[in-house]
């Protein structure tokens, strides 16, 4: 093949594409395991897990449990795998932890800077990458790591404003169209980081994220002079995403203007498919008892609804109790394929552009 192929360390990805970790249980092990064994890096996000479990057991340690569990299903395999964890979690240091404790290859960690990252994994041969949304953001964490680790990101992930989920900009930004894209921040990111590989003594690959959906897409970044890319929606849309179908039913519905802005309880933006719980939400608090404190920038008290458990309903099917999140680019989906399909067709899609 002529696409090339991602190298984090002494880690090769040999399709340059990594599956951009999901929450709530949207990228669980089944997912994370059919993208590696294709060749990409198949990614669990490590927020929202354990639900399942009896609610006696204690959100932090049903939270460590589940993860251990999904970590394994993957390594069981063979396969290499990386999780999400989410710098707003109350529990992030101890599911970074669980990471480091279950030989993780690598840990993705974005909403909010990761500054402190280094400290949480010890001397874990893990692998660590920052999601961050601006150039001046991934200086600071290079500038921050290195004085008081003497360590660099292995990669930086630079997710733009056509990404789903939570964002990285003002909402304002988003809505009026002033926030910088893509192009622009992958731009950034690499002059960033190649001022720090000489200090690293090493490369750091730059992935890029967000709007990315065909194989053109994929080829255009990789000829900008990103390693890779990171992609969560299209991946929404395979036989082995681990969320229901009814969740899966409504990329295939949306149309565009199904998709919407919102700010969330997190105190950031994010982007969803509007259901009947978004317009509910928007307008009156819903009634709601906060069963996790999982999130430090949430104030229940203050919060029209739980959006872990929003997420989480969503996840199962209940979609008038939830909303899925998605990327600018969901109302292009108009079919369900295995993870085999969907990374053949990028592949073949991006070799003619490189």
């Amino acid at each position: 093949m002529k696409i090339p192929s991602l190298t984090i360390g002494d880690l090769t990805i040999r399709i340059p594409i990594i599956q951009g970790g999901m929450g709530v249980s949207v990228s669980k092990a089944s997912l994370a395991s059919a993208v590696s064994l294709m060749g990409g890096l198949g990614v669990i996000a490590s927020v929202g897990l354990g639900e399942d479990m009896a609610s006696t057991t204690p959100f932090e340690e049903r939270s460590r449990q589940a993860l251990a569990t999904e970590i394994r299903e993957v390594k069981e395999k063979g396969l290499p795998v990386g999780v999400n964890v989410m710098v707003a979690l109350t529990n992030y240091s101890d599911l970074v932890a669980v990471c480091a404790e279950e030989d993780v290859d690598v840990l993705f960690s974005g909403a909010g800077l990761p500054l402190r990252l280094p400290e949480y994994v010890g001397d874990s041969p893990i692998k660590l990458v920052p999601i961050i949304s601006s150039g001046r953001a991934a200086d600071i964490v290079c500038r921050t790591w290195s004085k008081r680790y003497s360590r660099f990101p292995d990669a930086l992930v630079v997710e733009g404003p056509m990404a789903g989920g939570h964002l990285g900009f003002k909402f304002e930004e988003l809505v009026d169209g002033t926030a910088a894209d893509l192009e622009t921040l992958v731009h950034d990111t690499l002059e960033i980081a190649d001022r720090y590989e000489q200090q690293a003594g090493r490369k750091i690959p730059v992935i890029a994220a967000g709007g990315i959906y065909t194989g053109a897409d994929i080829a255009r970044f990789l000829n900008m002079g990103a390693s890779g890319v990171q992609m969560g929606t299209r991946f929404v849309a395979t036989h082995e995403c681990d969320v229901s179908d009814a969740y899966k039913q409504s990329y295939l519905d949306a149309t565009e203007d199904d998709i919407a802005l919102i700010l969330s309880p997190v105190g950031m933006p994010a982007r969803v498919i509007k259901t009947s719980f978004v317009r509910r939400s928007l307008g009156e608090r819903q009634k709601f008892a906060c069963f996790y404190k999982c999130l430090l920038t949430c104030d229940a008290k203050k919060a029209n609804y739980c959006i872990a458990l929003a997420l989480l309903n969503s996840a199962r099917g209940q979609l008038d109790e939830g909303f899925p999140m998605c990327g600018q680019n969901a109302y292009r989906i108009n079919r369900i394929l295995s993870v085999r399909e969907l990374m053949e067709e990028l592949t073949q899609e991006a070799e003619p552009f490189l």
